[in-house]
């Protein structure tokens, strides 16, 4: 059974696992990672979780929450929500998920997705913007399949990226 949690230095071996196998690229949404972050040793690791950590405290003004999504002691994925409509929000959008390719195909995104809605009814947020690569279909579904509504294609720094409002309130009846 998977569980959805705080990043935590404690996984820093099972994470480096699920980085490893996506290889590089900027394909990793969910896990606020940065190509200035060092995380390959443990002292750059705990730094990076604790940027983290911070980003996602509310006593400081919270500007994103990070999940991993786990199953016993292996990283899945990731998912973040991102707080407010900042000039990253409106081309990232507020939810931002990524599995890794090897736990692909057996619903986590879909589940943590509908439990980071929860979390944006929990802080007020009406309606969330969640955007995806035009060839991601996989992930194309997964965001329709929770109340996803098309709002149209845009060009993006990483090339076109499909765009989907979800009205938080309507998916947590589902």
């Amino acid at each position: 059974m998977p569980d959805l949690i705080a990043p935590t230095a404690r996984l820093h071996t099972a994470w480096l696992r699920a980085h490893d196998e996506w290889g590089p690229g900027p394909h990793e949404d969910g896990f606020g990672l940065r190509p200035s972050d060092e995380v390959d040793s443990p002292a750059g690791f705990a730094d990076w979780v604790a940027r983290l950590t911070a980003e996602s405290d509310e006593a400081s003004g919270a500007r994103c929450t990070y999940r991993w999504i786990v199953e016993g002691d292996g990283v899945l994925g990731g998912i973040a929500l991102r707080h407010g409509f900042d000039d990253h929000v409106r081309w990232a959008g507020h939810i931002g998920f990524g599995i890794r390719p090897s736990a692909r195909g057996h619903g986590y995104a879909g589940w943590a997705l509908g439990r980071m809605l929860g979390e944006a009814a929990e802080l007020g947020m009406d309606r969330v913007l969640i955007v995806c690569a035009v060839d991601n279909i996989a992930s194309a579904k997964t965001i329709e399949r929770r109340g996803g509504v098309l709002e149209g294609i845009r060009e993006t720094r990483l090339g076109p990226a499909r765009r989907y409002w979800i009205s938080v309130a309507s998916t947590l009846s589902r």
